[in-house]
Formats: C-alpha cells, structure tokens, sequence
C-alpha cells in the first residue's frame, strides 16, 4: 500500500546531495505530501543548527543565480512540518555530539525512520 508521502535518506555530507534532498522534502512538503528526511553519516551534517562548514562558496554561488541556498530550503522544510531524523547510530560514527543538531531534529534508528516512511516513496 503506497501513500504519497516522500522518504528521503541523506548519507553524504556534500553540499550538492543535501541541497538536493532539501529541495525535494520542501517541494513535496509544499504540496502537502508527508515527509521524513533521515540523515546518517557524515549526512547528519546537514542537521546540525551550524550549517556554515557545509555552506562554503558553492551555496554562495547557488544564491546568487536566485536558487534557494541550503539554509533556507532546510528552514522551509522546518516550516513546512517536514520530519527531521537523524540516525542515533550514524551519528557516533559521525563523531558528531546531539548537543549540536538544529532544535528540531529528532535522534532515532533506522526502524523509526522505515516506520516513518512506511508505504512511502524512497530516494536517496
């Protein structure tokens, strides 16, 4: 039984994978579809409350052609109710502290995150 709601797993820490996965969960989320965004790895960078490191001249470049950078999108998908999971496991590995995560970011496994995402369409 599909839905139409949008499971989004981001793994890389690269600033080209996780514009992408924002834009994605904002525009689904704009049209009302349902989505979870579960960050592992080096990925759960893009869920930390200081996106700067990830930022860099590459965002500046994509915000001055008028394209939503990468702090905006994720803002939006925040607005926009878009759940935000960040994999306890890739986390550690990650060597990365909870304390650092943006105020909306849920810690959970991989059962939440396929639990949250039952029935829906996946993408990496």
């Amino acid at each position: 039984m599909q839905s139409d709601g949008l499971g989004i797993l981001l793994i890389s820490e690269g600033h080209e994978r996780a514009h992408y996965a924002f834009v994605l969960a904002s525009g689904a989320a704009a049209v009302g579809r349902d989505v979870v965004l579960f960050a592992t790895n080096q990925g759960c960078r893009a869920l930390l409350a200081d996106l700067e490191p990830l930022l860099g001249p590459r965002d500046a470049a994509i915000r001055a052609t008028g394209v939503a950078g990468l702090a905006e999108l994720r803002e939006a998908c925040i607005e926009l109710g878009v759940r935000l999971i960040v994999c306890e496991a890739g986390l550690r590995m990650a060597d990365m502290s909870a304390a650092a995560l943006a105020e909306t970011v849920e810690i959970a496994g991989v059962i939440t995150f396929l639990n949250a995402a039952r029935g829906q369409l996946l993408t990496l």
